[in-house]
């Protein structure tokens, strides 16, 4: 069986603003909790009960505040030695914390933020699901826009978030053939009009843009099964709606995803995506955001998810960038741990599939419009190991650079992305490993590009004229009134664990 995970911690009185085992976003089975991270959520509760009494708060207010989240960083050091850079007394004054980690110091865009909205997910419907015997419920609430804008918005740093899509295909007409619109052409969990409508509705409260919207559109959504090709008329129709309609700034893509039902997945440099290059192109739109790695749900086309077509379809297409999300990282369906599944080998720090990626740029160092994505790889390593994640992140730095390294964060799975963020500030990597394995340190510089600027380049969001609008805006203005009236991080992440937990 498995629980939402802030209904788990409900249950078993856990209040931490950083998860403590890793959840799943229904691309993953999640994995048991392992002893370090028991003994994590365990320290962390016994701190926080301590420090909250000293100060004569309840436990509450205190994990909600900055003040609870340098307390999960100190104990995960207790339990893997010194790697957040993190001092006692962050976790006991907040002017100590606020002069050690100021607000708005970096520009921060999370291109990888997601809700539902109040659809249903159908990966709990699926046959395979239910035969190992879960029973999973939805809340419409916890995954609705409102509480999207809260959490992002309102509970966490955040400053522009880009609304990535999720594999579905929009109905373009009913059965007189007359042209839908809106909800009316459904198109599953996330689909394109929803993202655009949501976006908008978003900057028009705001009174600037906060939001950018991905499309969904791939070469294999619109198929002609008599001839087992695209059906070449439709996508084109549903291309220029997506670019000129809905106004998107990115397409996002699934090649393990089959919303068409062609009977087929696809790969980055495979004929109908070449074809789909040449027509985004005409119009415009050289910007591709691809899903990589975190395959398991797609049993057949599952391995079409490898990055190993990322090499030509970039080589090929110079003036295309290519946003390969979750840096590629593998994942097995019934894996307990990635070293025992040969997913992870601590001799080189190697992960499976992301070598694959990393393997690219080894072969063709000139290669510079290829970019690794970070939302469930940095955040989920913190939580699964934090050695590993100095692997992680030293490898996609070393090899494509810090200018090349994207910030996303998959929340709303993840619950309000504050922690991640919080654990980003404090990362580094240590010197041990750097001369070890050839990483490099970390510099503010660094942290700047990765947390923002590499996504505005791409995006061509212009960070100054921003950061002199935002401050002035309604959103600032509406953020601050939460605050001020007390709101708080509720602390639950929304993803998935094993109810045995």
């Amino acid at each position: 069986m498995w629980i939402r995970k802030g209904k788990r911690d409900m249950l078993k009185g856990v209040d931490s603003p950083m998860p403590t085992q890793i959840v799943s976003n229904e691309e993953i089975i999640p994995r048991p909790q392992n002893r370090q991270q028991k003994q994590v959520e365990h320290l962390i509760g016994e701190m926080a009960e301590e420090k909250s009494k000293k100060l004569g708060v309840d436990r509450r207010t205190f994990m909600a505040s900055a003040l609870g989240l340098a307390t999960c960083f100190l104990a995960q050091n207790k339990v893997y030695g010194k790697v957040w850079d993190v001092d006692e007394v962050e976790s006991l004054e907040l002017a100590a914390y606020d002069e050690k980690w100021p607000k708005n110091e970096y520009f921060i865009m999370d291109v990888q933020s997601h809700f539902t909205n109040g659809y249903k997910l159908p990966f709990r419907d699926d046959p395979f699901v239910k035969g190992m015997g879960f029973n999973l419920k939805n809340d419409v609430e916890a995954y609705s826009f409102q509480n999207f804008v809260k959490e992002i918005f309102f509970d966490s740093e955040t400053m522009m978030s880009v609304i990535s899509g999720v594999p579905g295909k929009e109905n373009q007409k009913d059965a007189a053939g007359r042209m839908l619109e809106g909800a009316d052409r459904k198109g599953g969990i996330l689909p394109s009009w929803l993202m655009s409508q949501s976006a908008k509705k978003l900057n028009e409260m705001a009174g600037s843009q906060r939001a950018i919207c991905q499309g969904n559109l791939a070469p294999n959504h619109y198929w002609d099964k008599v001839k087992n090709a695209p059906d070449k008329v439709a996508t084109l129709e549903q291309m220029d709606r997506e670019l000129n309609q809905y106004g998107i700034s990115s397409w996002k893509w699934y090649c393990h995803s089959d919303p068409g039902q062609s009977g087929q997945g696809f790969q980055l440099d495979d004929d109908n995506a070449n074809w789909f290059y040449e027509e985004s192109r005409k119009r415009g739109m050289r910007l591709l955001s691809v899903h990589k790695g975190y395959s398991y749900q797609s049993r057949t086309l599952g391995h079409l998810a490898n990055p190993k077509d990322v090499e030509k379809a970039a080589l090929n297409n110079p003036d295309f960038n290519f946003v390969v999300y979750h840096s590629a990282i593998q994942h097995g369906p019934n894996e307990q741990n990635w070293v025992e599944a040969d997913k992870f080998d601590p001799t080189t720090g190697d992960f499976e599939w992301h070598n694959i990626l990393m393997d690219i740029k080894k072969r063709n160092p000139r290669m510079n419009n290829v970019y690794c994505e970070i939302g469930s790889f940095f955040g989920v390593l913190v939580i699964a190991n934090p050695i590993m994640c100095m692997h992680g992140m030293g490898k996609n730095i070393k090899n494509y650079g810090s200018d090349h390294v994207v910030w996303g964060t998959d929340c709303l799975w993840w619950g309000s992305p504050q922690w991640v963020i919080d654990a980003f500030k404090r990362f580094q990597i240590t010197d041990e490993f750097c001369e070890k394995f050839g990483y490099k340190p970390l510099t503010k510089e660094d942290k700047a590009k990765i947390f923002g600027l590499n996504a505005a380049r791409l995006y061509n969001v212009d960070v100054h004229k921003k950061r002199t609008q935002f401050p002035n805006d309604t959103l600032e203005k509406l953020k601050a009134e939460y605050v001020n009236k007390g709101g708080l991080r509720s602390n639950l992440a929304y993803g998935w664990v094993r109810a045995d937990d």
